[in-house]
């Protein structure tokens, strides 16, 4: 336990054992006797998909923020990472990033982005948690509902099911962390609370995931190529190579373009990027396994800290909240921001004053929901209102990505910004705004002779 005061309870429960539940019983052992980690899963020592998180196939990162947080909860991450296969580290503005169809310049941000593998990290992250003293997971076990004083106020702890034995389980605080299925709306409703507001920005993504083995000297050395969509580049990738050769291409597609499995299919899609290094890559390399395909179908935030009235002792984060375009891959970082917010908190206010906490959760997912939804407004196809403030910013956010094509310091300001270190206010500074917009200022030229490209 980390030494900064006494213990505030006795046990605290965590429904859900992934990267959300895992991080917040690393915070939550901090300041209680016990944390009890209950996921219906065998989590323990897999490394790789399972039932519970069948997204977790596809390509994942974590942003400079995420990786900071990280470092200050898990020492020693940055070594352990390195010897970690199936994860690379790298400076988040040195990796390929492409915009609107147009490679921008590379930049020595400093900033370390972990990617890759998502088992493999939650698996490392999980373990170091486990051999925390005052955690146990609880795994194969079913949450069946919350259970409350005779007044319906205050949790007071869960009801539990593993195989045929079902029993309650005592806490002095719970956290709902099981992701986007969380069954907490309906478990409100059943204690006579109303469900939360949903903002809902139907997008209709989809991932197709491959693995490739590439033969030696084939090549450049390591690296990650990402295409992202965008209006007039509606098709996007993440290509990470490993130094073992292993390449694993995810390819997005917006608004109900599946990408293909079948492998001629899946190469032909690649022809279609904005980056031809992808298909170089992998047109002559062996593929290992089965495709894998994931669809996503909107952007949701359930507006938790809107709610009048809300049960004391529980909490509620991670994508049970808010649950982001992936392409983005801020959902692992904003799950840590949230963490940090918790641990503040109870350091300030113990397990009181969940309204607080829920509006501290909400402020750490403002700005990451700016960020992703302006892309996704981009797109005419996603049938949403636009406000003038926002037609506005996307406006800039496309001079500024054209001006990152010309000077490093702008692709560092919007690294640092798409990292979640700097909020999006800091793209305003007088002096960026200059330079983006003289930078940009043949931007409408170059457009009208880019040619609109047909998918194939």
């Amino acid at each position: 336990m980390a030494d900064i005061g006494q213990p505030i309870g006795d046990r605290a429960v965590v429904i859900g054992g992934s990267i959300a539940g895992t991080l917040t019983a690393r915070v939550l052992s901090e300041f209680y006797r016990e944390v009890v980690v209950v996921d219906r899963d065998e989590i323990m020592g897999v490394a790789g998909p399972r039932r519970g998180a069948p997204h977790s196939v596809h390509a994942h990162g974590l942003h400079a923020r995420g990786y900071l947080i990280l470092t200050e909860l898990f020492p020693g991450l940055l070594e352990d990472a390195r010897q970690l296969a199936g994860l690379t580290i790298r400076d988040f503005g040195g990796m390929r990033w492409i915009f609107d169809g147009r490679p921008i310049k590379p930049a020595d941000t400093g900033l370390l982005s972990v990617a890759g593998s998502r088992p493999v990290l939650e698996n490392y992250l999980r373990n170091r948690v486990a051999a925390i003293p005052e955690v146990q997971y609880l795994e194969r076990t079913d949450v069946l509902s919350l259970r409350t004083d005779a007044a319906r106020t205050t949790v007071t702890g869960v009801r539990l099911r593993q195989g045929d034995r079902e029993w309650d389980l005592d806490a002095d605080f719970v956290v709902e962390a099981t992701g986007r299925g969380s069954r907490l709306p309906a478990w409100l409703a059943e204690l006579g609370y109303e469900r939360p507001t949903e903002e809902r920005i139907k997008i209709g993504l989809a991932y197709t995931t491959r693995t490739f083995r590439r033969r030696p000297g084939t090549f450049g050395p390591p690296q990650a190529i990402n295409p992202v969509s965008s209006p007039t580049f509606p098709r996007g990738a993440f290509f990470g190579q490993a130094i073992t050769g292993d390449c694993r291409v995810s390819l997005t597609g917006m608004l109900g373009d599946l990408p293909p499995g079948e492998t001629q299919q899946f190469l032909d899609f690649t022809k279609s990027l904005p980056a031809p290094d992808i298909h170089e890559a992998i047109v002559d390399a062996e593929p290992i396994g089965e495709a894998a395909s994931f669809t996503f179908p909107a952007s949701v935030w359930k507006h938790y800290e809107r709610l009048d009235r809300f049960p004391d002792r529980i909490a509620v984060l991670g994508d049970a909240v808010c649950s982001f375009n992936p392409v983005y891959g801020q959902g692992m970082t904003v799950i840590a921001m949230q963490v940090m917010k918790l641990r503040e908190h109870l350091s300030r206010n113990g397990g009181r004053d969940t309204a607080g906490l829920r509006q501290a959760f909400a402020d750490a997912i403002a700005d990451p929901w700016l960020i992703s939804t302006s892309g996704d407004l981009e797109f005419p196809g996603v049938a949403t209102h636009r406000p003038l403030k926002q037609r506005l910013l996307n406006a800039y956010l496309t001079r500024l990505r054209y001006a990152a094509t010309k000077d490093p310091a702008a692709t560092t300001a919007l690294m640092r910004v798409n990292g979640l270190v700097d909020r999006p206010s800091a793209l305003w500074r007088p002096g960026l705004v200059a330079k983006v917009l003289w930078l940009s200022r043949d931007l409408d030229t170059t457009r009208r002779e880019e040619p609109v490209p047909v998918p194939v």
